[in-house]
């Protein structure tokens, strides 16, 4: 099995050596971008608006522009941030020629719920590379799918994270959309808003090209394979050592 390797009793620990999944850094802050950029288990960046807001970003171009001035080896995607389909194309054009590296993010729809099918196909007639983000549904998978035909290298972003926060099993529609897109290899399926680190490891078993995780999930790539009796251990240590430097009395 991809990503594991077998021990003695059968049972499975996770290994990042045999991970075939990219994974792509998803943030805003500069520093921890940088410091993402530098590692060789990190293929590709990733933000949104969003998270630039809550880092304090407030010039849109500058920033983009200086985090592209210190990546240059690895793909960046920047998403477009207008509701016009017009303007969206406008700023698309403009996002693209600020590197080779860049992609640019395309909301599947406007938030008048208009899909962005047709702005797609143009873009991708044009040669942009694209991040089509926001996708939660099957149908929409197909849709973008065939807009980006066979176009330059674009990426499908389903937010696998937001389904499963509805209770729905995110597994069966990605392992779907993987065979959907298997005849167009331009095309690379994202695994995005992850939850945990095992989501790294699910997206890897399915065939998914790349997975987008944060910085606090990055984090725990360290616990990968740890030996369970010593978690074990170390957690009823941290209880018992707050519990005693907290003065707990009975």
């Amino acid at each position: 099995m991809d990503g594991v390797r077998m021990t003695a009793d059968a049972t499975y620990i996770p290994t990042i050596s045999a991970l075939k999944v990219k994974i792509f850094a998803d943030g805003a802050d500069k520093a921890g971008m940088l410091e993402m950029a530098s590692k060789r288990h990190i293929a590709g960046l990733t933000t949104n608006p969003t998270l630039m807001r809550k880092a304090g970003i407030s010039d849109y171009r500058a920033f983009a522009k200086d985090i592209l001035s210190a990546i240059k080896d690895k793909p960046l995607s920047f998403e477009v941030f207008c509701d016009d389909f017009v303007e969206m194309e406008r700023q698309a054009n403009e996002i693209a020629s600020w590197g080779a590296n860049v992609h640019v993010k395309i909301p599947v729809t406007n938030t008048a719920a208009e899909p962005a099918y047709a702005l797609i196909r143009r873009l991708a007639k044009a040669g942009v590379k694209q991040n089509v983000t926001a996708l939660m549904t099957l149908e929409q998978v197909q849709a973008v799918h065939e807009a980006l035909g066979n176009g330059p290298a674009s990426y499908i972003s389903v937010f696998a994270g937001r389904i499963a926060d509805t209770g729905r099993d995110p597994l069966p529609m990605m392992t779907e959309a993987v065979r959907l897109m298997k005849p167009t290899p331009n095309q690379e399926l994202i695994w995005a808003s992850p939850r945990e680190l095992l989501n790294i490891f699910q997206a890897d078993q399915i065939g998914c090209h790349i997975i987008t995780v944060t910085n606090d999930v990055l984090k725990k790539l360290e616990l990968v394979g740890k030996d369970l009796g010593q978690y074990s251990l170390e957690t009823v240590s941290m209880f018992y050592n707050d519990a005693k430097a907290a003065g707990y009395r009975l």
